[in-house]
């Protein structure tokens, strides 16, 4: 299987402003990592969408994979470059519940972790990078980093690659997330220091 490429892997300088490099992967959420019984585990496509499906895991195993290689960059001004991620695209997903409805425009992804919650633009979303992953660099996704699956989206500051994903749901109107409601920007671009309020 051949990787896609995220975009901002080939920039000169892939270092977004007011980053540190590390090699290691910090371990940061709001609450710790929530119990979840893979036999119970579910994950929904729903509100704007033509269809809405409901997956266990067996049935989202089965599906087409993935892998995409891609920096991941944290709000909190560390950045980890070269990940490997396997999983299913987004946009796969989408195609499940009959695709998006015309008055979509964003997503609310939601966790299994006490109701977090965390938005982004519909576009952001389906893009080509974009993924539910289960595996980082040849591994299966540890619970402390949101396994057993958890969004993707290389593009955007990682606390928008929501862990432990339960529930896609599309959106017509932006509305602001666990983090946003907290301070955080509604969209997160790394590359131009969206960290806090609507800037």
């Amino acid at each position: 299987m051949s990787p896609i490429i995220s975009p901002d892997t080939g920039r000169p300088q892939r270092l977004p402003p007011g980053q540190s490099l590390t090699r290691k992967w910090p371990v940061l959420d709001a609450h710790g990592a929530p119990a979840i019984d893979p036999g119970k585990w579910r994950l929904s496509v729903e509100g704007l969408v033509h269809q809405p499906v409901e997956l266990t895991w067996n049935e989202f195993e089965a599906l087409p994979r993935v892998q995409v290689f891609a920096d991941f960059h944290c709000v909190t001004r560390w950045s980890r470059l070269d990940n490997l991620w396997e999983g299913v695209a987004v946009s796969t997903l989408l195609g499940l519940a009959g695709g998006a409805r015309p008055e979509a425009a964003f997503v609310l992804a939601h966790g299994y972790d006490y109701g977090w919650t965390t938005n982004l633009p519909l576009d952001q979303a389906v893009a080509e990078d974009a993924l539910v992953a289960i595996s980082h660099d040849g591994e299966p996704l540890t619970a402390e980093h949101g396994g057993p699956a958890r969004l993707i989206v290389p593009r955007l500051y990682a606390w928008k690659s929501a862990k432990w994903l339960s529930r896609i749901e599309l959106i017509a109107e932006d509305r602001a997330g666990f983090w946003e409601r907290n301070g955080y920007h509604m969209l997160g671009d790394p590359w131009r220091e969206q960290r806090f309020g609507w800037g």
